[in-house]
């Protein structure tokens, strides 16, 4: 009889690496998040409609106006930021996994400073947006569920 527990823990130590290679992406797009909103053409756009954005129910026709408003800078900011949809000639479906993680966080963080902001109505609104599956629905609602019961430490009432 042959004893497994040598290509086990190699394979434990391959799963270990493979995990630790998404962790250090995750970190790397934590840091990197939406630094093009600080720079020319989005800043100035940004800065403007941020506070009015505040008192606007996301989805609304108010929000949908200025958004229509903001075009320019939104078109800018999705060509250069991979975990929006925009960015792939095929929407959501050149996602990966990593990519849809941070649209979640986004999603969640965005929610939180908006009026009535919340990330279930955003998924059900953004379904019909992007045309991702129920089964797509449901992974990301399971994930909004999860994040929603991290205890993360935020200033999101000052922003």
């Amino acid at each position: 009889m042959s004893d497994s527990r040598f290509q086990t823990m190699r394979h434990i130590e391959c799963v270990r690496n493979y995990i630790s290679s998404c962790i250090t992406e995750l970190l790397n797009r934590a840091i990197l998040h939406d630094q093009s909103k600080m720079e020319f053409p989005e800043v100035a756009v940004f800065d403007e409609f941020t506070p009015k954005l505040k008192d606007v129910v996301y989805g609304s026709e108010q929000y949908k106006e200025m958004t229509r408003k903001m075009k320019p800078a939104i078109t800018h900011h999705q060509q250069n930021n991979r975990h929006h949809p925009e960015y792939f000639p095929n929407g959501i479906k050149g996602m990966n996994l990593i990519d849809l993680l941070e649209l979640m966080c986004d999603w969640k963080a965005s929610t939180m400073r908006s009026k009535d902001g919340d990330i279930f109505r955003s998924i059900e609104i953004n379904q019909e947006r992007f045309g991702y599956s129920d089964d797509v629905k449901a992974i990301l609602e399971n994930t909004a569920t999860w994040i929603e019961n991290q205890s993360v430490i935020h200033k999101a009432h000052e922003s």
